[in-house]
């Protein structure tokens, strides 16, 4: 009669379906977290921008005051065009990253799989 190990097929499910459900977890937070730092980043950044152009526009007294802060108006919309545009670039850097790693712990999966498999087959 054969004795069942149920250490062996604990380890053998851990291995096979919850050590990549734990490492898509991981991959998962971590990206999460690096996606609401770079919104909050950037949210403060363009907050701190428009706090700064409405102190700039309290500070207008006369018409040269007018023409100063409405050329320099040139620049920070710049600025924020550079800003939006290396945020933008920030976060498909992020998503290429978390899509390549994902796809990494997919395809280890599915070998540690075949091996599993072909052993079984083996030993049947």
């Amino acid at each position: 009669m054969r004795t069942l190990n149920t250490n062996e097929m604990t380890q053998q499910f851990d291995n096979m379906f919850m050590a990549p459900v734990r490492a898509y977890m991981a991959l998962s937070i971590d990206y999460s977290e690096k996606m609401v730092n770079a919104q909050m980043d950037a949210s403060k950044a363009y907050f701190d921008t428009g706090v700064a152009q409405m102190r700039q526009m309290m500070d207008v007294k006369d018409a040269e005051g007018l023409r100063s802060y409405m050329e320099g108006q040139q620049k920070v919309a710049k600025d924020l065009a550079e800003r939006a545009k290396g945020d933008a670039d920030k976060v498909v850097s992020l998503q290429q990253d978390f899509i390549q790693k994902s796809q990494k712990i997919t395809e280890d999966n599915v070998k540690q799989a075949q091996t599993a498999a072909s052993k079984m087959t083996k030993t049947a």
